[in-house]
């Protein structure tokens, strides 16, 4: 029999790890080749992980709520035929060979020169922010494993045991890890280093309900604040008269849904604008990368779409180069995926500015936190009636929509948004049945 490992995939071009919400295999049990067996939440998607191997379950390594890096061993699986892989745990430590697979997986510490404890990257992440001492940590996984839960126990019951300035352990057990792990790393902004602040004590009076945080939310949380605390974020905001593109688009619907089967909506106008607009203001498609900006070829738009407990931001495509009713079906298709859980992690990759229609609850102003790494999210407001001065000094009841842009200071500056904004109202403002082709 042969033992095989089955790791935490990428599920995202910048996903660097993932938590095991749900197993849905135990040790013993039979699994055939890309059957699921694990339920992974990133703060991209949720996703299943298939099997690559045929065989039966050795070892679960990963509990569930633990998060772990990708490329850490979640669990193994025995395979019929050929030599056994399994090794003692002392040679799978010392061997060349399996020093990079194991790096992540073995936490218990060695007592022998050379053979020090090895630990993931997010367990030596998190310690080395909050200076904790690793020896001193009990591990709550496999064979004594140290994981990020463990850790926040820790921190939440603020015994935490101080690392010595002289320490090493967890220093050489980093210098140790895989090339993949090694990388993560090394783009994680010096700004991450800060020591995370502990949980505040809240007192639970009766009548009041504990609601555990998911492990959506945690992500969805944790990508905000880094958001944050990276971005120099900076707003503005336009408002625009929409009322031609009201009248074009109220006089569609019913014909567009009779004949398409799905609804016209204002949100798909406003994308449509905006992907223009950054046609002709490329700065804007841009991206901070520490020593360089990264301005995208492609125009791929977020989307934020919102369930009752979480939110998801998937992509349109290269919106620039489809018309009003191809963004319109995206729109539809996407947001049908997140609500009835089939959106893949493929539907969440590419993204390089958001639109967020906030107007769909009734905002009318808002200051959106900004998509990381994007350099700009754009909120679209609800439509309302007002009273508006005409050129004429007239007074008019118009359709007013405020368009409200967060920006990230290190790569754009005021001038350009304002010339980009002014373009989409522009576009928006000349939307008409004379102008404007859905098709």
């Amino acid at each position: 029999m042969a033992i095989e490992q089955i790791k935490m995939p990428q599920l995202g071009e910048s996903v660097t790890e993932g938590t095991i919400s749900k197993w849905l295999v135990s040790v013993g049990d039979k699994v055939n080749k890309y059957d699921p067996l694990a339920e992974v939440m990133t703060d991209k998607v949720n996703a299943e992980v298939p099997s690559s191997f045929s065989g039966t379950i050795k070892e679960l390594i990963a509990g569930e709520g633990d998060t772990l890096a990708v490329g850490e061993i979640i669990c193994t699986i025995e395979i019929e035929g050929g030599a056994s892989e399994e090794a003692p745990a002392a040679d799978a430590a010392s061997s060349d060979s399996a020093s990079a697979t194991s790096a992540s997986a073995t936490s218990a510490p060695a007592t022998e020169e050379g053979s020090k404890a090895r630990y993931s990257p997010a367990v030596l992440k998190l310690a080395q922010e909050n200076n904790i001492d690793l020896s001193q940590v009990k591990g709550s996984g496999a064979g004594g494993r140290i994981t990020r839960k463990d850790l926040k126990q820790v921190i939440e019951s603020g015994n935490i045991p101080q690392a010595s300035a002289q320490t090493e352990a967890p220093k050489e057990a980093a210098q140790e890890q895989s090339a993949p792990a090694q990388a993560v790393a090394q783009t994680q902004p010096a700004a991450q280093a800060q020591p995370a602040a502990p949980a505040p004590s809240v007192p639970v009076a009766p009548g009041d309900i504990e609601i555990p945080v998911t492990g959506v939310r945690k992500a969805i949380a944790a990508n905000m604040l880094r958001s944050k605390h990276e971005a120099p974020h900076a707003w503005t905001m336009v408002e625009v008269d929409v009322t031609n593109l009201v009248e074009y688009r109220n006089g569609l619907k019913d014909d567009f849904k009779k004949k398409e089967g799905f609804n016209l909506t204002f949100f798909a106008f406003f994308v449509k604008a905006v992907a223009q607009a950054l046609k002709e203001f490329p700065q804007i498609n841009s991206m901070w990368a520490g020593d360089k900006i990264i301005q995208k070829k492609d125009i791929n738009i977020s989307i934020a779409v919102a369930t009752d407990d979480a939110l998801f931001v998937p992509v349109i495509k290269n919106a620039d180069e489809k018309t009003i009713k191809g963004i319109g079906r995206e729109i539809n298709e996407l947001a049908q995926k997140v609500r009835t859980g089939k959106l893949r992690s493929e539907d969440m990759q590419g993204g390089t500015f958001t639109v967020n229609n906030t107007g769909s609850f009734g905002s009318v102003q808002s200051m959106g936190i900004i998509n990381y790494p994007q350099a700009a999210i754009l909120q679209v407001e609800s439509i309302v009636k007002r009273p508006v001065v005409m050129n004429n000094g007239m007074i008019a009841v118009r359709d007013m929509v405020n368009l409200c842009l967060s920006l990230d200071h290190r790569v754009l500056d005021g001038l350009v948004c304002g010339r980009f904004l002014a373009r989409v109202k522009e576009i928006l403002e000349n939307t008409s049945k004379e102008s404007t082709s859905i098709y």
